[in-house]
């Protein structure tokens, strides 16, 4: 699509994930084996859960429950069990599909890994279904260093999450919007940049633009014409 808009892109992250220790999380007084389900969101809590364990000599049994977010993330799954020996439960796509597969094995005890920054809504949703369950921090939202973007402007700046929005000013104090255009994807974004006092010119998801690749084409076609 860009290629045919003839627009260049970077690919830059403005955030990246940092593992915890083990003492870290020992600290927060998580034993693997005290749970017999665990709840994937992302691919970062498969990869942290299964790093943590080699590095604290847990073997996590053959009959754990792996609750996932969405097939991608439960097709990841592969990369460290035998998927087809494994009980295995898949949402469609957001934590609120997964909410009715895990009400109906109530009596299991469930671990969520998590980063250290996670939506208030999955929290109170978990409480809501009256499930022994347990946060678990295994890895943490860390900002990038992008000091040699100083003297670098772009035309658009494009934010996936508040976390990108944060970023920008901790690298960028000074920031002035001038010209730049400023893409926006989710709720959350729009108004971290909005109480960061930025101009959003591109948002999705839409009903129209369902995808930012789709709200960034609308656009370019809109302003090139």
């Amino acid at each position: 699509m860009m290629s045919k808009q003839k627009v260049k892109i970077d690919f830059r992250s403005f955030i990246h994930v940092e593992g915890e220790s083990s003492r870290n999380v020992r600290n927060q007084k998580i034993d693997f084996l005290d749970y017999t389900a665990v709840i994937f969101t992302s691919r970062n809590a498969v990869d942290h859960y299964f790093r943590l364990a080699d590095e604290m000599r847990v073997n996590i049994p053959d009959d754990m429950k792996y609750f996932c977010l969405s097939e991608a993330v439960a097709f990841y799954l592969q990369k460290y069990v035998v998927y087809r020996k494994r009980k295995i439960y898949v949402g469609v796509r957001t934590f609120d599909d997964l909410m009715p597969i895990i009400k109906k094995h109530k009596n299991e005890k469930f671990l969520l890994p998590s980063s250290d920054k996670v939506k208030q809504t999955m929290i109170d949703n978990m409480n809501s279904l009256n499930v022994e369950w347990q946060r678990a921090i295994l890895f943490k939202t860390v900002i990038s260093d992008l000091s040699d973007l100083e003297n670098v402007f772009y035309d658009v700046l494009v934010f996936f999450s508040p976390s990108g929005i944060q970023s920008l000013f901790h690298n960028f104090p000074e920031f002035k919007q001038n010209n730049t255009r400023i893409a926006v994807f989710g709720n959350s974004t729009v108004r971290a940049a909005e109480e960061a006092g930025l101009k959003i010119d591109i948002a999705a998801p839409s009903e129209e633009t369902p995808s930012m690749t789709m709200a960034l084409e609308k656009y370019i076609k809109r302003v090139n014409k």
